[in-house]
């Protein structure tokens, strides 16, 4: 009974740790020099989406549930947008050895979002990214308030959810 007991506490402080406060940043969008996809100097500073959240993944060529995970999310892309008018960028954590294969990876997918570059792992470093796929959610004034990593088939459907919830301004369980 006592086990039962401590086991129920653990996981009702578990989930309530896992929770996030939409009202609450984990922090602000870095700014960081990458390459768009032409391999041209961008500045994540340059990211905004008129206010609007931004889904942020970094994946890789190599990786397979960063291939999944964007072949799943391009399927809905332009329903997301219409109805939430949410934007997505893709970075690539590709080296500069592996950079070549973004493009025609991106052009054979036929991915509808933006994929950025980052060969020298700036932009990682910078968010902390050590396993991808690793997907952030972006509010409209540019702070990170939800992160996920990994990826398993149906994550997507909690992007567009906490997408929803940073709109309507509510708590992201």
């Amino acid at each position: 009974m006592k086990n039962i007991l401590l086991v129920s506490l653990f996981l009702l402080f578990a989930f309530s740790a896992n929770s996030q406060d939409v009202t609450k940043s984990l922090f602000n969008l870095p700014s960081v020099d990458i390459k768009n996809l032409n391999g041209e100097p961008f500045n994540t500073k340059d990211i905004n989406n008129d206010g609007k959240p931004i889904i942020m993944t970094f994946w890789a060529t190599w990786c397979k549930p960063c291939m999944k995970e964007h072949d799943a999310i391009n399927e809905v892309y332009e329903e997301w947008v219409e109805e939430t008018g949410v934007k997505l960028y893709a970075v690539s954590i590709d080296n500069a050895r592996s950079s070549n294969r973004v493009m025609p990876t991106v052009n054979g997918k036929g991915w509808g979002f933006d994929v950025l570059l980052d060969p020298n792992g700036d932009l990682k470093r910078a968010m902390n990214v050590n396993i991808p796929p690793h997907t952030f959610i972006i509010n409209g004034n540019g702070e990170v308030v939800w992160q996920h990593i990994g990826y398993l088939e149906g994550d997507e459907a909690e992007y567009i959810e906490i997408v929803e919830k940073v709109i309507a301004g509510k708590k992201i369980d």
